[in-house]
């Protein structure tokens, strides 16, 4: 009986393995997703400086435009003030062309500020640059590991079954299923120790005469609580096959 019981124990130690291991293969697209991610929002963010620059030095270019076209103006004006007549149009054409010096004023200060920001840009898009190189040569190194860290964990989990085919031929076809659909029910766990009269796993009591009959030994006992199969936890042979099960 105790053979049994030990096989079972090894078999729910080698099935928590193959969960773990499933688990920690599945992770691994989702992080490598994630790497992706993080550099899709770079590029993005470098993107959208590019096209703030290039929109930027148009506006920049349309106010140098517009401080020509002043400046084209202001000479009309001035060229006017030889040709006027009288004093009325004199002082209209006087006042235009100051009227034009304040507009050339904000429009040489608009520009200058454009070009400040554009400088500045130009800055902050080289260095972005610079960071999006190194963070696409960090993203490929991770991405390398998490794939060899995948594959590894694929080869694992090939072990472990061949491993979980091996042991489940030496159980008892009639056990085995209850094994399977015990640890289906019961959220991958169908064997329990119990220790002290209290089962590991539910946490419940076990009646004394129960627990007296499980120290025998003599037949395979299940939680009256939980249902899943028990063993005493202190028998140290199965205790050293159930500790395995905790690694």
């Amino acid at each position: 009986m105790r053979e049994k019981m030990r096989l079972l124990i090894a078999l729910q130690n080698c099935d928590k393995k193959i969960q773990e291991t499933r688990k920690k293969r599945d992770e691994c697209p989702a992080r490598i997703a994630s790497l992706d991610s993080e550099l899709e929002m770079a590029e993005a963010s470098l993107t959208e400086a590019k096209e703030k620059l290039e929109a930027l030095k148009k506006d920049r270019r349309q106010v140098e435009r517009d401080i020509e076209d002043v400046e084209v103006r202001k000479k009309k004006g001035q060229a006017k003030l030889s040709s006027v007549s009288t004093n009325k149009e004199y002082r209209a054409a006087l006042k235009e062309i100051e009227e034009l010096d304040r507009t050339r004023s904000l429009l040489e200060d608009k520009a200058l500020e454009l070009m400040e920001q554009v400088e500045q840009l130009e800055e902050e898009i080289k260095e972005g640059v610079k960071d999006l190189k190194a963070l696409k040569k960090k993203v490929d190194g991770d991405r390398k590991v998490i794939e060899q860290e995948m594959k590894k964990l694929e080869d694992y989990l090939g072990v472990l079954l061949k491993e979980r085919e091996q042991l489940c031929k030496k159980v008892d076809g009639e056990l085995l299923s209850r094994y399977d659909m015990l640890r289906e029910r019961r959220g991958g766990l169908a064997v329990s120790p119990v220790i002290s009269g209290v089962c590991q796993t539910c946490h419940m009591g076990i009646p004394p005469q129960k627990f007296n009959e499980l120290i025998r030994g003599d037949n395979l006992m299940s939680c009256p609580n939980c249902q899943r199969i028990i063993y005493w936890g202190e028998d140290e042979k199965l205790k050293l096959e159930g500790e395995g099960a905790e690694e």
